[in-house]
């Protein structure tokens, strides 16, 4: 096939068409072809139609659609499927990763309460890990570069500083607080907002 199902996701939406998830564009032609989604055919003015696999490979092929190859001719891949019968939102908590930390922090330096741009900020180990500090959620928080080299492998009292909150593990959130549109698909925006 082609680079587009690998380079590219599809929305998933439950059967109350909330954002639940992304597929790969592949893994969204299985889940139509078994049956249990259905791909919206979304139009230039923002019209929906939920369309089936059988009918999906009717409809053509328009210039701002991706599509793939088949000996059937191209196949618009669509950008949101609709799951059949799962209606829940799951829940889940974010990955302890540079990220999710900054994320939980809300960007803001847990020492000096400051707003950072993403350059301006780095996780502290609140124990050091040279002191036996593990990088786990309640050891990490995010700080300012400057600060965090001035720390350097003291504890925040040694080092004359005093953090604005615990750091905690954070809760869990619905999937759809997770889901990033990195690709700019315009069709997400309205399920996304």
């Amino acid at each position: 096939m082609s680079d587009v199902l690998h380079k590219t996701t599809v929305l998933v939406l439950n059967r109350n068409w909330q954002a639940i998830d992304v597929k790969s564009p592949a893994d969204a032609f299985c889940m139509m072809a078994a049956g249990t989604a259905t791909a919206l055919s979304i139009g230039e003015e923002g019209e929906m139609f939920p369309e089936k696999w059988d009918k999906w490979f009717a409809l053509p092929v328009r210039d701002s659609d991706n599509f793939v190859r088949t000996v059937h001719g191209p196949v618009r891949v669509p950008t949101v499927i609709v799951l059949a019968k799962y209606d829940k939102v799951p829940r889940r908590r974010p990955k302890l990763s540079g990220r999710g930390i900054w994320e939980r922090d809300g960007g803001v330096c847990q020492y000096t309460g400051r707003k950072l741009a993403r350059d301006e900020g780095n996780i502290d180990h609140v124990v050091p890990r040279s002191r036996g500090g593990k990088t786990t959620w309640d050891n990490c928080v995010l700080a300012d570069k400057r600060v965090n080299s001035r720390k350097a492998d003291k504890l925040p009292d040694e080092a004359g500083l005093k953090l604005q909150r615990k750091p905690a593990v954070p809760r869990d959130m619905p999937s759809t607080y997770y889901i990033r549109n990195v690709y700019g698909v315009a069709d997400w925006d309205m399920f996304l907002g």
